[in-house]
């Protein structure tokens, strides 16, 4: 079995390179289109420079890795960042996955595409995989696009829909909710948090797990891959607050009229998981093994 994963360097690819890599029997091609951020940490790990939005650079990868697996992590997730910059948005999201599932069915590679709760409309809470899409901003519009492209494939594809994932990385930019509760209270910083939106936060190993899972069951279909805790943002920043025992009393619950976002959030998402418990096994960590995940993750050092 050969994987080639794209994204390698975000949250999700890199847990991603750090589970497939101990997978007995499974040859590993990691590519992102900047440098590897890993290449210290698993000089092992074949990686190739790869832009997904390259057509040709896309087709010419896949011919000389010849893969059986590709799990599709590269996209633009800010949401904000969608609503301001399209076209940009669109290439990476859209365009995009039409290269990849083009060259994956010329060769009869399995796809896993990754996906996310925004394309729901945020009416309704704890969505089956059948739940109908409809979104409120630009990023849940390039994502359906890039879901029904993958549908539409000739070839072997899974869909894997997510939600607010969290988790820590190497040498990366970006923070996460749990990152961001810890951090601003260690710092003394009084933060204002929604308690009007409702998720299943997602462990970012919870999520390479089930990837894993639908790829080397070869599973078809769409699943929904996520924690099983139905909370708001503001009732899991308690939690983190409690778990490192820092003061409460400077987070101050919000609803989302507060913020003035370029792109509307839906308010009501999280995931039903029991087809994922059913067809693929998927087991999440509970929220505070997560969370005691992260704690351990950061104090050591050891990210992945």
């Amino acid at each position: 079995m050969k994987v080639l994963l794209t994204g390698a360097n975000g949250l999700l690819g890199q847990k991603l390179v750090q589970l497939l890599r101990q997978q007995p029997g499974v040859e590993l091609v990691a590519t992102s289109r900047g440098a590897n951020k890993l290449a210290a940490l698993y000089p092992e790990v074949r990686f190739v420079a790869l832009d997904v939005t390259n057509a040709v650079r896309v087709a010419q990868v896949l011919a000389e890795e010849q893969p059986s697996h590709l799990i599709h992590t590269a996209a633009i997730t800010n949401v904000d960042e969608c609503e301001l910059s399209q076209e940009d948005c669109w290439q990476q999201n859209v365009t995009a996955v039409a290269h990849l599932a083009d060259a994956c069915a010329k060769a009869s590679i399995h796809l896993t595409h990754l996906s996310t709760d925004f394309i729901f409309s945020g009416e309704e809470l704890l969505l089956r995989e059948d739940a109908r899409p409809a979104p409120v901003n630009f990023y849940g519009r390039s994502k359906v696009a890039a879901e029904q492209l993958v549908q539409a494939s000739t070839g072997p594809w899974a869909i894997v829909r997510t939600v607010l994932v969290y988790g820590v990385a190497h040498d990366y930019g970006r923070t996460n909710i749990v990152l961001w509760v810890r951090d601003s209270l260690r710092a003394g910083k009084a933060i204002k948090v929604v308690d009007d939106q409702y998720r299943t936060p997602t462990l970012a190993e919870d999520l390479a797990q089930g990837c894993w899972l639908v790829a080397h069951k070869r599973a078809q279909g769409i699943y929904h891959i996520s924690g099983d805790e139905l909370l708001t943002p503001y009732a899991l920043a308690l939690r983190v607050a409690d778990y490192f025992g820092l003061d409460k009393s400077l987070i101050e619950r919000a609803d989302s009229s507060t913020f003035s976002q370029p792109a509307r959030r839906p308010l009501l998402t999280g995931f039903l998981i029991d087809k994922a418990r059913q067809e693929l096994g998927f087991a999440p960590h509970t929220l505070e093994q997560g969370i005691a995940l992260v704690a351990s993750q950061s104090a050591t050092g050891a990210v992945l």
